[in-house]
């Protein structure tokens, strides 16, 4: 049993003549008694009683005829549903944007663009506090922002974590050690951003530093990258830290990216949307976050052997950064 055959059968059956029936479809009056006689020998009986002069439903057409209608319907309301679907994959996601993504960024794009089909990607970059605004009226779909936070009116889906590595001139002594205890940084200035502008960093950093037992001089403030990064290669001796996915793009002559411990700082990174049922790109989104997420977990745990022989090999010669 065909669409194609109910189609023509309701059709007929609202017409009660061939010839109208054929106009209204839009085909041949033999196409539409053709696909008929086929209906009925498939159902084993007849659907129209035919004369000369008239044409009318049997018994059996018309136990036939809700069911016709109720399956077109549905038929209807599939392609609603799949038309919605398409038009929802094609519209724009609007993504707010972290500083120092680095590395996950590009990742996040590519199984974004893996899986996406014709949506489009659209990245807004603002302060945390405007992005969360803009998330919570709809003006964006999701932000990306680090650190754990409560919000009413906001759902924080887990994400990847980033470790924070310290950056330091390349001539410091501590430069020519692979991982840096943090409290033997303990006199040395550090550059941080105001807890007003990045308040998840500095208070993890300022924890970090707490817990190692000290508390750090504070240095001249953290500006932008570029700056930052010539004055400690160039400048009176001081520290600053960065994501482990933003240091591995930033190779600058004269700075040295070297892990941390006791402790280890790691902050994670969350996707905040609406606690509402996510429309076809958003979902999109949210798996790609996770598959970022996912190939993150994987490439960890298959790096901890590898960090564990590393820490009983002792100093080595200084270098400049190298990706997690």
């Amino acid at each position: 049993m065909e669409i194609r055959q109910l189609r023509y059968f309701l059709t007929v059956a609202e017409e009660l003549h061939f010839g109208r029936a054929a106009e209204r479809l839009h085909i041949v009056q033999s196409a539409v008694s053709q696909q008929l006689r086929r209906l009925e020998h498939e159902l084993g009986t007849e659907l129209f009683a035919r004369s000369t002069r008239v044409v009318r439903l049997t018994e059996a057409g018309h136990r036939l005829l809700p069911y016709a209608r109720e399956m077109l319907a549905l038929q209807a309301r599939a392609r609603e549903a799949l038309d919605e679907l398409r038009a929802e994959q094609a519209a724009t996601v609007r993504l707010g944007t972290s500083s120092g993504l680095g590395g996950r960024l590009d990742a996040l794009l590519a199984a974004f663009a893996g899986i996406a089909g014709h949506a489009q990607l659209e990245l807004v970059a603002d302060t945390t506090e405007e992005r969360l605004r803009q998330v919570r009226s709809g003006e964006l779909d999701a932000t990306l922002l680090r650190g754990e936070r409560t919000d009413p009116g906001l759902e924080f889906l887990p994400l990847w974590r980033d470790t924070l590595l310290a950056a330091l001139p390349a001539g410091h002594d501590l430069a020519a050690h692979e991982t840096i205890d943090l409290a033997r940084l303990a006199g040395l200035p550090l550059r941080l951003s105001p807890s007003s502008r990045n308040p998840a960093l500095h208070d993890l950093v300022m924890r970090s530093c707490r817990e190692a037992g000290f508390q750090p001089v504070p240095g001249p403030e953290f500006t932008n990258d570029q700056d930052t990064l010539a004055a400690l290669a160039h400048g009176k001796p001081s520290w600053t830290v960065f994501y482990a996915s933003h240091a591995g793009q930033l190779p600058v002559p004269g700075v040295v990216f070297r892990p941390l411990r006791a402790p280890a700082p790691v902050i994670r990174t969350y996707l905040a949307v609406r606690p509402t049922p996510p429309r076809a790109g958003l979902r999109t989104l949210i798996e790609a976050c996770y598959a970022v997420t996912e190939t993150e977990t994987e490439t960890v745990t298959e790096a901890e052997p590898e960090a564990e022989d590393r820490e009983n090999s002792g100093p080595c010669t200084p270098s400049s950064d190298r990706r997690r």
